[in-house]
């Protein structure tokens, strides 16, 4: 049984190799689904590396190491692109896509996905530049360009989430936890949160309750549950 699931799992893997290795160098909508705009955005990119690099991995542990190899190139080529194409000297940060100068939060998880190490110098400069423009009353804009529908006027939930993890993981915990405290109070009366805040009133806008504001609240909360075990066991 088992070997018949890998085999499976190992025709699946290809499948999605094979699409992506045609499609990652076209342009696209974005994680965030632009309905008019096509652009080659920075996450969609690095995305395209995690499919191949994680595919790579599968090959390696299944022993089909001519695959992990081909595929660890490809990886690596889309990775070098992103890093020629994405970073951006002007605004010392990586931008929301090869074409613009725009901050966009999603591309805080680069480091989340092991794209980049939280060490490098390039992400702890693109986490203090988006924080710097995207953070707005305590919350996070998921960027300020104008879309579909002119330019954004709520903050997205599970971007403050994001930002949160980044200051974490780069060594600004206490201002980390201090963006987190007054994020949770935005719960409602049985603690849920919606997808959307408005900034000044902190009213809870889009769909509610939302399911990936819950993943991010519990995932950002453990980083600081850790912390906290830690310390606690130093101590004793």
């Amino acid at each position: 049984g088992t070997l018949d699931e890998i085999e499976e799992i190992w025709e699946i893997v290809k499948n999605l190799v094979r699409r992506v290795l045609k499609d990652w160098r076209e342009p696209d909508q974005s994680i965030w689904e632009f309905r008019t705009i096509s652009r080659h955005f920075v996450f969609s990119k690095v995305m395209s590396w995690v499919a191949i690099d994680r595919a790579s991995k599968i090959a390696s542990l299944i022993q089909k190491e001519n695959y992990a190899n081909v595929w660890q190139g490809a990886a690596d080529e889309i990775k070098d692109d992103i890093i020629v194409n994405g970073w951006k000297e002007e605004i010392q940060c990586f931008s929301q896509a090869y074409d613009n100068l725009d901050y966009d939060s999603s591309v805080l998880l680069m480091q989340t996905y092991g794209f980049i190490e939280a060490n490098d110098e390039r992400y702890i400069k693109t986490v203090k530049a988006i924080k710097d423009n995207l953070l707005h009353e305590g919350l996070m804009f998921r960027y300020k360009s104008a879309d579909d529908f002119g330019e954004p006027t709520s903050a997205f939930t599970i971007c403050t989430f994001w930002l949160i993890e980044a200051l974490y993981v780069i060594g600004e915990e206490r201002e980390a936890k201090s963006i987190f405290d007054e994020l949770i109070k935005n719960v409602n009366h049985v603690g849920l949160m919606s997808e959307d805040l408005d900034f000044l009133t902190k009213r809870r806008l889009g769909n509610f309750p939302q399911a990936y504001s819950h993943l991010a609240l519990i995932k950002t909360a453990a980083l600081f549950a850790e912390e906290k075990t830690l310390s606690q066991f130093i101590r004793a």
